[in-house]
């Protein structure tokens, strides 16, 4: 691969509320974005879809007994999506301050609403990552079992490489 070649990689990291993403994005500035180089650093959050639905069909009927749902006034779900629009600004702002020290680097942020595996599997394809890098969790089997890892459904359906970065546990001694 040529020098150049490699230095015009779009890299793609996914960033949430947690440390882990922050460390993922801190050590791949460390280790695979490099100062000089001409890639472009896309950070993108994805926010959560809310759990806004109606009950009843136009009639005042039970749609479906079985998907319990909430109703919400226009004016609650604008504050919902204005918090969820401020929650998103704060993460990418933090994000933004990890990379200051970059040059030659393109920064980007995007900011896409719906369930985060399936729009970071969306966005590393239309925005033609090289690499996609996120953090884990490190939820152990039962709890991923329930909750899902959206690093692992990532690395099975996403085309480009993934790196999945861990955040050391803190040993025992660490304080002392």
């Amino acid at each position: 691969m040529s020098e150049e070649a490699r230095n015009e990689r779009r890299v793609l990291v996914a960033v949430d509320e947690g440390e882990e993403s922050m460390y993922a994005l801190s050590w791949s500035l460390k280790n695979v974005v490099f100062q000089n180089s001409r890639d472009t650093l896309i950070l993108l959050y994805a926010k959560p879809p809310h759990a806004v639905y109606t009950p009843l069909d136009a009639t005042g009927r039970i749609d479906d007994p079985e998907t319990p749902g909430y109703l919400f006034s226009s004016d609650i779900s604008a504050a919902i999506e204005k918090y969820s629009q401020e929650v998103a600004n704060c993460v990418l702002e933090k994000a933004k301050k990890l990379c200051k020290d970059l040059q030659n680097v393109k920064l980007e942020t995007r900011v896409e609403s719906g369930d985060p595996r399936d729009v970071i599997c969306e966005m590393s394809q239309k925005l033609g990552a090289d690499l996609l890098v996120m953090g884990s969790h490190g939820y152990g089997v039962v709890k991923r079992a329930f909750l899902g890892s959206v690093s692992n459904y990532c690395s099975q359906n996403v085309k480009c490489p993934v790196l999945i970065v861990k955040k050391p546990k803190p040993t025992a001694g660490a304080g002392k």
